[in-house]
């Protein structure tokens, strides 16, 4: 059944929300909300609600601490990632993280490594491991993209390599870049695809502007994908969205 999954998103230490194509190290990004306040505000709503599964993303260098506060607050409730790779992984388990979610650290530059996949799984437990295959459109459909979304791969997110992954990990996390943090729809054509091909739980994220999306993510993936809603909701200064109304639907999916 799908569910609405929350998040996270945390950059220089300060829950923020931030276009996603516009992240890099060289310009500022453009920014949609920075919070007053804490990670563990937030991880502690989450808790006190029943949502599990939402995702604490470190964008870029100096957010550990951040992050592993907001892990504390939540234990086992929620995943992160952001520079998580086989040596770090076991830190951030022990902090509370129910799954660990990786993306750039199984490339090598834009070329995909199965040998590191199968190493990232060893070490940190399939149970306990989300692949992030986020991407943006290209000629051959969708490619992922790594480097906070600015190096687009040769890994096409087709049939073969979800079932290949799926091998190795618990869960996918799917934010489509090309439209998260813009408010303006989601990538359908990429829900409904990941419906169908997916043996595995999967997460999509962007492009989410209010409630109805999270119905008509529902209606287009049969109940076979999750959705996060980051920029439109009202806790993260959205005016799309209304975060109670969130909570509201995951409990009306469990009667």
């Amino acid at each position: 059944m799908t569910l609405f999954r929350p998040c996270i998103d945390i950059h220089q230490g300060i829950v923020k929300q931030i276009v996603g194509g516009t992240l890099s190290d060289k310009d500022t990004p453009k920014t949609n909300f920075v919070s007053e306040k804490s990670p563990s505000y937030y991880a502690n709503l989450y808790k006190k609600d029943g949502l599990r599964g939402g995702h604490v993303i470190m964008l870029g260098k100096g957010n550990v601490d951040a992050a592993k506060e907001a892990l504390a607050a939540y234990p086992n409730g929620l995943q992160v990632g952001g520079g998580i790779n086989p040596d770090n992984a076991q830190e951030y388990l022990d902090a509370g993280a129910s799954h660990v979610i990786v993306t750039s650290w199984i490339f090598d530059g834009a070329h995909l490594d199965m040998e590191k996949v199968q190493r990232l799984s060893h070490t940190v437990g399939k149970e306990r491991l989300v692949l992030d295959l986020s991407c943006r459109r290209t000629t051959s459909g969708w490619n992922v993209a790594t480097n906070r979304w600015q190096t687009v791969t040769d890994a096409v997110v087709d049939e073969a390599l979800l079932k290949e992954l799926a091998s190795y990990c618990d869960e996918f996390l799917v934010h489509a870049a090309d439209v998260e943090g813009l408010e303006r729809g989601m990538d359908e054509d990429l829900i409904r695809f990941l419906a169908e091909k997916s043996p595995i739980q999967v997460t999509y994220a962007g492009g989410a502007k209010n409630i109805d999306d999270l119905i008509r993510c529902k209606e287009i993936s049969g109940g076979r994908v999750d959705l996060t809603i980051g920029s439109s909701l009202d806790i993260f200064g959205g005016s799309g969205t209304r975060y109670a109304d969130c909570v509201l639907f995951n409990q009306q999916q469990s009667l």
